[in-house]
């Protein structure tokens, strides 16, 4: 149950309805990590254009298994459970490899020690989102230039800093508003 009042699908009306008619699921469900904005739909609005052009963007070179990887450890870092679970599921989807997954799983868990199913290039990437999360005043132009030395483009070492970025904000509301599982599908 969040800590503040929230206006579910049925309750809703006007722009909020407009705006969960395009985001619901099945049976009329938003998830919680979107109905939370429903006090003010305009961060709804903004939480969804941001989401779409951070993850989704055709223009975006990484692949969208590795985007989704930095969100589940960002989210993990930061001890959200609910993205943790709900972008673990998206990037099972998108490996399709049980296998894989378990090994990314695993050295997600292990501070990237145990490196099966990731390149050193992909582990350099995952410790920068570490950084912008836990240690975003300690980098510095040495760390982008690893990044490049490892084959990342600027393009991409942007594209990793938004992802990192959006999580640590969609984590901070998630968990500082109380949002959890309960009744998303």
């Amino acid at each position: 149950m969040p800590f503040i009042k929230t206006i579910s699908y049925e309750e809703s009306e006007g722009k909020l309805r407009k705006l969960y008619d395009r985001v619901k699921g099945p049976n009329n469900n938003v998830d919680n990590v979107l109905s939370i904005h429903s006090l003010r739909p305009h961060s709804l609005t903004g939480h969804m254009t941001l989401y779409k052009a951070v993850l989704h963007n055709s223009n975006n070179t990484l692949p969208k298994w590795y985007l989704e990887l930095i969100g589940v450890y960002v989210s993990g870092l930061n001890e959200c459970n609910y993205c943790v679970q709900h972008h673990s599921e998206g990037l099972k989807r998108l490996l399709n490899d049980n296998q894989l997954y378990d090994q990314m799983i695993s050295c997600l868990n292990s501070d990237l020690t145990i490196t099966d199913g990731l390149n050193q290039k992909q582990l350099l990437g995952l410790k920068h989102a570490q950084n912008i999360t836990l240690h975003h005043a300690q980098i510095n132009q040495k760390e982008i230039d690893e990044l490049r030395n490892v084959g990342f483009s600027d393009g991409e070492i942007l594209e990793i800093n938004q992802v990192a970025s959006y999580f640590n904000y969609v984590n901070r509301m998630v968990v500082g508003l109380g949002v959890d599982l309960h009744g998303d599908e």
